[in-house]
């Protein structure tokens, strides 16, 4: 029986339902996204590639998925919004797949409708990944504290008086503004997935300034999509809100001078 086809915002909005199933996912195609699609014993998924960008983080998750037996592919940051699941599945179009994702037909050009029913002939795995990712570090203990977060689905109510420097892509999840972030935070920094479709890539931004909650992207080129601490060390800032900018902060810094640039701002 061909696998069944799970639709989704996020790789994190995902459940048990993935198991056995081809899960075209709306999340970044780096490591820490691939890792949960592991987890979740998925015969195949789709992820969107981020702009790629530095080091080819938003296509690293391809190779990583393949030495669990996972075919899997990426869609064009361009051709559908990053956040959006059904934008994929109505108008991505795949720009790299891996080797178990090729020998089921799958290439570059190909709609994403077409490349999953071809990943519905995958050969599904029960290979588990290693335990988790550490995916969590307390960078400035001081207050205002600073929290890398690999994935924004990690920010907790505890996160509240903090800053949180997130490997996340920097979209809403299927356009809605509550899920620019699950809590309230003091600040939040996002990789802009090199923006993409319909600007998606930095659409969180003016959703947090209805929060009250200074936010930023950096450019996908600069920093590691998934990867918080290279966010913090690599980013440069590539879009601010209304509310950051209002504190001073601007585009063209790096991550580090607007997180510290924030927290002079907070604490006067």
């Amino acid at each position: 029986m061909p696998a069944p086809i799970v639709i989704a915002d996020s790789i994190t909005r995902v459940g048990p339902e993935a198991a056995g199933a081809v899960v075209v996912n709306a999340s970044h195609g780096g490591v820490y996204a691939a890792y949960l699609a592991a987890k979740l014993h998925a015969a195949g998924a789709i992820f969107n590639d981020a702009g790629v960008g530095r080091d080819r983080a938003g296509v690293g998750g391809l190779d990583y998925l393949e030495e669990f037996g996972i075919a899997a592919a990426t869609i064009g940051h361009d051709t559908a919004r990053i956040g959006d699941g059904a934008d994929m599945m109505a108008r991505g179009v795949v720009t790299h797949a891996n080797g178990l994702a090729a020998a089921l037909g799958v290439s570059p050009g190909q709609s994403c409708r077409d490349a999953a029913a071809g990943l519905q002939q995958a050969h599904q795995t029960h290979r588990a990944p290693p335990e988790a990712l550490e995916a969590a570090f307390l960078l400035v203990s001081d207050t205002p504290r600073v929290w890398a977060l690999d994935s924004a689905s990690l920010v907790l109510p505890d996160h509240k008086d903090a800053i949180v420097v997130t490997g996340s892509h920097g979209g809403l999840l299927g356009g809605r503004p509550e899920t620019a972030l699950k809590y309230d935070v003091l600040g939040a920094l996002y990789n802009d997935a090199g923006i993409g479709k319909d600007e998606a890539g930095a659409s969180r931004l003016p959703a947090l300034d209805a929060r009250g909650i200074a936010a930023a992207t950096v450019s996908a080129a600069s920093a590691r999509i998934g990867d918080a601490r290279s966010t913090y060390e690599d980013g440069i800032i590539s879009r601010v809100n209304a509310r950051a900018a209002a504190l001073g902060l601007r585009e063209g810094i790096s991550a580090r001078e607007f997180v510290a640039g924030l927290r002079r701002a907070l604490a006067s």
